[in-house]
């Protein structure tokens, strides 16, 4: 199995640049770029195009084909495959170049690729062979054969000088001599630190979507442990868990020795130094798990308890009357968590075409105060005591913004609009997307961390954290 290539165009749909395709006719990659910018014009927004795009051959003796493409920030990066390749595949390999661009340059743009081009086209050169499989994805060993961008790499490439075995390899200490010296592939040799230190962050994301009348139909949570490891020598580290079997589906880094995860369900493995991603998992509660670890609001868990859900930890009584020269909303938002606080909460509802004169109160809950600001494009805001609101003209979205929502709290916002587009339909849904710091919808836990091989002890730090993206239909 393999993909044919790699192209990265802009936000007009020009090319940036693009990897050497293999067996194919020079026509072949443009058909690709015309395909999808075809597909512009049809879609009234980038992220409605269908990520696999079909491809008709350009000659009667060529094959169909499909052009897989994923957004990043202010580009499009294309995929062609043809024959039987799965696209599944593709957009795998997608998000690992992805990674390592950022991995290099932080924040990926165009003008980013296009100031640093060459180092672009070498990344494209060693993670795409020739015959179009992935070849070096990690990111520790893609830096002794390419040297991340700055200022000295730039004025060394100038005056002629190699330093990639020298700077990144290790080498300056006596360690290594060059590229893949290391006996472990994610990890380079020759590592010293001053203070050996390795953090644990785990994110975990739900998704759900509920019904008008407040029914889950389907929610889930993907988590990941997000680690950096900043440890000298080769450290063997040993992670163990209190409560491991909440999670399943799990995802490992190539480091991670899965016999040991299989027999003990813990996580034994070499780091790799720096940012990297341990695992992946799917947190699904059992049976028996119910609401309870939220505040019931007004009723007692009934069919949900018996559902593979997770309990969503808020609870939105939304009102709208539709016109066809506008409608009028209301909204109840209460919190549902025990302790936490509900960070950067912000509920969207798309008004249709042609909505405008927007009026808004955001008010929290009895016996707040009232703030209420008109509706004008673009931003709008009010005091966080009571959340603020805005209209986005370009996008027909009202916004409604609570920096933080306490434990147990209401909030309120209702307000009307105008539509001057007849047949115009707003979205029956509303939109909202959250952080918890400090917790995970899993409350996975863990044990210990040993780390030997090495003479030091480590500072260790373990965190938590969760976001939410609910679709709440009315």
């Amino acid at each position: 199995m393999a993909i044919d290539g790699l192209i990265i165009v802009d936000n007009t749909g020009r090319p940036i640049i693009q990897s050497g395709f293999r067996s194919t006719s020079p026509a072949y990659p443009l058909l690709h770029i015309d395909a999808f910018n075809n597909q512009i014009p049809k879609s009234r927004r980038l992220g409605d195009i269908d990520p696999v795009i079909y491809v008709p051959p350009y000659n009667v003796a060529d094959l169909p084909s499909a052009c897989c493409h994923v957004e990043c920030g202010d580009i499009h990066i294309l995929c062609p495959v043809s024959g039987d390749v799965d696209p599944l595949f593709a957009f795998a390999f997608l998000q690992t170049f992805i990674d390592i661009l950022r991995e290099y340059f932080g924040i990926v743009s165009a003008a980013t690729l296009k100031d640093n081009f060459d180092v672009v086209y070498q990344l494209l050169e060693e993670t795409l062979d020739s015959g179009g499989h992935p070849l070096t994805t990690s990111p520790n060993a893609l830096r002794d054969i390419v040297l991340p961008p700055s200022l000295l790499s730039k004025l060394l490439s100038v005056a002629g000088a190699n330093i990639n075995s020298t700077i990144n390899s290790g080498s300056g200490l006596g360690a290594a001599g060059g590229p893949f010296s290391s006996p472990i592939p994610w990890r380079k040799a020759g590592l010293r630190y001053n203070s050996n230190e390795v953090y644990f962050d785990m994110v975990e994301e739900l998704k759900a979507i509920v019904n008008k009348h407040g029914t889950t139909l389907t929610s889930s949570v993907w988590g990941k442990i997000e680690t950096n490891a900043k440890l000298s020598g080769t450290p063997d580290c040993l992670l163990t868990f209190t409560n491991p079997h909440v999670i399943t589906d799990c995802a490992f880094h190539p480091c991670v020795r899965l016999q040991r995860w299989k027999r003990d369900s813990a996580l034994s493995f070499v780091p790799p130094d720096g940012h990297f991603t341990l695992t992946e998992y799917r947190f699904t509660p059992s049976a028996s798990a119910t609401s309870a670890r939220f505040l019931s609001v007004g009723a007692t868990p009934t069919a949900l308890s018996a559902r593979e859900n997770v309990p969503i930890p808020f609870l939105l009584k939304p009102t709208v009357e539709l016109t066809e020269s506008g409608g009028t909303f209301e909204f109840e938002l209460t919190s549902r968590m025990p302790s936490h606080a509900l960070e950067s909460l912000v509920a969207e509802m798309y008004l249709g075409e042609g909505a405008g004169g927007v009026k808004c109160v955001a008010n929290r809950g009895v016996g707040g105060g009232n703030v209420g600001r008109r509706g004008i494009p673009e931003t709008v805001s009010s005091g966080s005591a009571s959340g603020s609101w805005a209209f986005d003209a370009k996008k027909m979205v009202v916004r409604w913004e609570i920096p933080v929502v306490p434990p147990s709290s209401v909030w309120l916002l209702w307000g009307s609009f105008t539509s001057s587009s007849s047949g115009a339909r707003a979205a029956h849904a509303l939109q909202v997307r959250f952080a918890i710091s400090s917790y995970t919808f899993s409350s996975l836990k863990v044990d210990q961390l040993k780390v030997t091989g090495e003479v030091y002890k480590p500072y260790k730090g373990v965190r938590g954290r969760a976001t939410g993206d609910v679709e709440w239909r009315w």
